[in-house]
């Protein structure tokens, strides 16, 4: 399904699944700018992989980021009502110019540069009534008071007027003028939607003539809305927030949150028709390696997954065509969770595939009732041409061997090799293939 994501003749924004960090599942509120750019180093060491954006989370404005409400954790703003980072914190802002030194320094290291922000205006300075820059409106005028964010005591929401898209107008304004490359906005793709929110930021990037990628969250954003945010933005969460779990109990009234590994096979499946370049529904950040020191969900740990579950979620995310997002704190890299950042067969798939599906198990046969089978096809000229992928995975708590034929799973009815992209090995020439995969195991295979 074709979305107009970006103006008729313009170049595309996002043509591929935007890959980078983002420091909410380590850090939480509370990454500063040292430890920013120590992840963002590690980043900048993997970039030749493709890992381009480095993304600060939730409460980069905090000045006391461990405070319980809004009346401890202290918004830094200026005069117009705009967020500013705590200079405590992000001490290279002391002389006014906010995040543009942070994200020169980015740009200084071959990446780019994101932010997060929650939708709408500070309450202060609603209640203050400050003076929206440029303009003869004032915080009040833009401030919609019947639309706060549920889950979060610090914005108002923005009224769809003259008003309100003058305060998201000088908002980009401004962070474009730091440097912004991508900006993640937060309780505007579901709990609740808000579509008029959402394109008078598209409009406010748009004037800024600055290409910013937009990230919309969280999800669950509904399918009969995929016209629209992609219409709009760039990447949407698909799910609510994704943590290091296969399956998670929820408490009635508690939604999906957390939302495991297991729940995003059945989510992916359902927007596959909707992925296309500078259109990347989007699974989530991939809560791997260290979560730590302060983690936006939990206790600081070592992810929850096990080293086979590790693998294929990121063989999902890859293969679907999600974007690639790494929550992990990246000074802390352990072997396995570098290892897949650095898997350059599954990172080529994911940002050259040209079409993504999950294949029917239904029609294969005994074995694969809690299996899952994605294909991806490369059909572009480049570095390899023509290529098929497939990916196998294991639903059930105990191994499982799958056997089907080539042709059962969309290819003619020829032999083929298939060559594994987690150690290169290769099958030999047949008309089938067997496959034994442990516990929420995986296999990916570039089929010749």
């Amino acid at each position: 399904m074709a979305l107009a994501a970006n103006p008729v003749g313009a170049q595309t924004l996002a043509p591929t699944p935007p890959m980078g960090w983002n420091s909410w599942d380590a850090y939480g509120f509370t990454i500063d700018e040292e430890q920013f750019k120590a992840n963002a180093t590690v980043l900048a060491a993997m970039k030749q992989f493709g890992w381009q954006y480095a993304v600060i989370d939730e409460g980069w404005y905090m000045q006391n980021p461990s405070g319980r409400n809004l009346a401890e954790r202290k918004y830094k703003m200026d005069g117009n009502g705009l967020l500013l980072p705590d200079p405590a914190r992000y001490p290279s802002s002391v002389n006014g110019e906010g995040f543009k030194p942070l994200a020169d320094w980015v740009h200084a290291q071959g990446l780019e540069f994101g932010i997060h922000i929650l939708r709408g205006i500070p309450r202060e300075a609603a209640a203050a009534n400050l003076p929206i820059a440029g303009t003869s409106f004032h915080a009040a005028d833009a401030a919609d008071t019947s639309s706060p964010c549920p889950w979060d005591d610090g914005n108002w929401g923005v009224k769809d007027d003259a008003a309100g898209q003058a305060y998201y107008d000088s908002m980009l304004k401004l962070y474009a003028g730091w440097g912004l490359d991508f900006i993640k906005v937060d309780c505007i793709a579901d709990r609740p939607y808000r579509p008029t929110e959402i394109r008078q930021i598209a409009e406010a990037i748009r004037k800024t003539g600055r290409p910013i990628v937009l990230s919309l969250s969280p999800g669950p954003t509904a399918p009969e809305h995929a016209a629209e945010v992609g219409q709009y933005a760039q990447m949407w969460r698909i799910s609510d927030d994704h943590w290091d779990g296969w399956t998670f109990e929820h408490k009635p009234g508690q939604g999906d949150f957390p939302s495991g590994l297991r729940n995003a096979f059945d989510l992916l499946a359902k927007w596959f028709t909707y992925t296309e370049p500078g259109n990347w529904p989007d699974a989530d950040m991939l809560p791997e390696g260290y979560l730590g020191p302060h983690p936006g969900w939990g206790e600081a740990r070592q992810t929850r997954e096990t080293p086979d579950e590790q693998k294929t979620e990121f063989a999902l995310w890859a293969i679907s065509r999600s974007p690639l997002i790494m929550g992990a704190n990246l000074t802390r890299l352990d072997p396995v969770t570098r290892s897949l950042m650095t898997n350059q067969d599954l990172l080529f798939m994911n940002q050259n595939a040209t079409y993504s599906r999950p294949v029917n198990t239904g029609a294969l046969g005994p074995g694969f009732e809690n299996a899952r089978v994605w294909r991806a096809t490369i059909n572009q000229a480049g570095e390899r041409g023509y290529a098929e992928y497939f990916g196998f995975f294991n639903l059930d708590d105990k191994p499982v061997t799958l056997r089907t034929t080539w042709k059962e799973l969309g290819l003619d009815g020829e032999k083929h090799t298939a060559q594994s992209a987690w150690d290169d090995s290769m099958t030999k020439e047949s008309k089938e293939i067997s496959v034994t995969l442990p516990a929420h195991g995986s296999a990916v295979y570039q089929v010749r």
